[in-house]
């Protein structure tokens, strides 16, 4: 059985989508003949946005972990790890002195961001792993796509390694790169960065159509080496789980929540509805303060739930038992590029779905053509009211296919490439 090499900062404990990706790729690799060798972080030297340490159950016991120490530089910013912010600073939006000195710093003395802290550690680990296990090919993912970094130095010891570059996001197109006011020249070395590992990976794996082609069209011959695997569900995290109609018209939405997710419009769309109407709102995530006030203020009379993040497996359960899933995508740059992790759990939950943000975007391209929702423009209320109250009127089971999205068919995607 061939060995891969997958580098990559997040790992259970950690949580989020970006960790469910690759866990889920090293659970099902056996099955196509690739035996997975894991390196990551110790969680001792990591700075996790969120934790959620249930998603170590995914990891095979033949699996090899191996663990190295980093430089924490957010311990700068923070000791307190719960206050680490995610989107490195971005999602911070404070305005005043601190929060755009701490971005500044962020986006011109951290290039390209300051998990780099681990990419010493990990390359020399890599090299041990590599001449140990008798590595064929080796796999980075990002962000934090100073992981990019470590294929480079690995790829110029190692020529003869084929070298795979996972790019889930765009690197400096992503939708609050500005907020950390790069000058020209940080600019210039982060653009630097991208190019070569363009240029430098054997393949390129991205998770959509749409940032194939921003990646493609920065450098010649880049479309012809990148493939997309986009992200997916596990079957098995739905198994068990079934749906029970709420008692009371229920929408949930799953993720993160900030000043760049506009909630106007559908706020709106719910004072009218709730004049006739008994609804629920429940909110399962990360949401500032003062998102969570606006929400309250506007849904008078109307039940809230805020529930803090939430082990992998209660957001399913979450999605499974709503009425109707409520996915936002953020407000900024080419946002038709965004595909949240947690809309394919959302076609894999069979329940309709309310998309808010581009109408020619990713996302909507996949609800179109599922036939399991909509995407409807930020600020149209009266057209998000009257897609919730058809929905009230006429509740919805979906019994599609979403077979194409499933985590064991991604794998042998993933393994054919290899």
């Amino acid at each position: 059985m061939n060995k891969v090499l997958i580098i990559t900062y997040y790992w259970p404990p950690s949580g989020g989508a970006g960790v469910q990706r690759w866990l889920k790729f090293a659970k099902y690799l056996p099955e196509y003949g690739w035996e997975p060798v894991i390196l990551t972080v110790d969680p001792e030297y990591a700075a996790y946005p969120a934790i959620d340490n249930m998603l170590g159950k995914d990891i095979p016991d033949s699996v090899k972990v191996h663990k190295t120490p980093a430089t924490d530089w957010f311990s700068l910013y923070s000791s307190d790890k719960s206050r680490i912010p995610s989107a490195g600073f971005a999602s911070n939006p404070g305005n005043n002195w601190k929060g755009k000195l701490s971005r500044f710093i962020r986006g011109n003395f951290f290039i390209p961001d300051p998990r780099r802290g681990w990419n010493s550690f990990a390359f020399k680990k890599a090299c041990e792993l590599i001449e140990k296990e008798k590595i064929v090919t080796f796999v980075t993912t990002s962000p934090p796509h100073s992981t990019q970094l470590i294929g480079l130095k690995l790829k110029k010891k190692y020529p003869g390694i084929k070298w795979i570059a996972d790019l889930r996001d765009p690197w400096t197109d992503i939708y609050y790169y500005d907020q950390f006011y790069p000058t020209y020249f940080s600019r210039k070395i982060d653009k630097g960065y991208e190019s070569s590992v363009l240029k430098k990976a054997d393949r390129i794996i991205s998770v959509g159509f749409l940032l194939k082609e921003l990646f493609a069209g920065k450098l010649p011959d880049i479309r012809k080496k990148t493939e997309v695997i986009s992200n997916g569900f596990d079957e098995a995290d739905f198994s068990g789980i079934k749906h029970i109609e709420p008692s009371v018209f229920t929408i949930t939405y799953v993720g993160t929540l900030s000043e760049k997710y506009p909630i106007n419009g559908f706020l709106e769309a719910i004072s009218e509805l709730k004049k006739n109407s008994d609804l629920l709102l429940r909110f399962v995530g990360k949401y500032p303060e003062n998102i969570k006030e606006k929400i309250t203020s506007s849904a008078t009379g109307i039940t809230v739930e805020f529930i803090p993040y939430a082990p992998h497996s209660e957001a399913v359960s979450y999605m499974v038992n709503s009425s109707l899933l409520l996915l936002i995508i953020p407000e900024a740059g080419d946002n038709r590029l965004i595909i949240t992790g947690k809309i394919y759990e959302y076609i894999a939950s069979q329940r309709p779905i309310l998309c808010l943000g581009p109408e020619d975007g990713e996302a909507a391209i996949i609800l179109s053509k599922l036939k399991n929702g909509v995407c409807l423009g930020y600020s149209d209320s009266d057209k998000i009211a009257d897609y919730i109250n058809g929905i009230m009127k006429n509740p919805v089971n979906f019994n599609i296919d979403p077979s194409e999205y499933s985590r064991r068919n991604l794998t042998a995607k993933l393994a054919s490439l290899l």
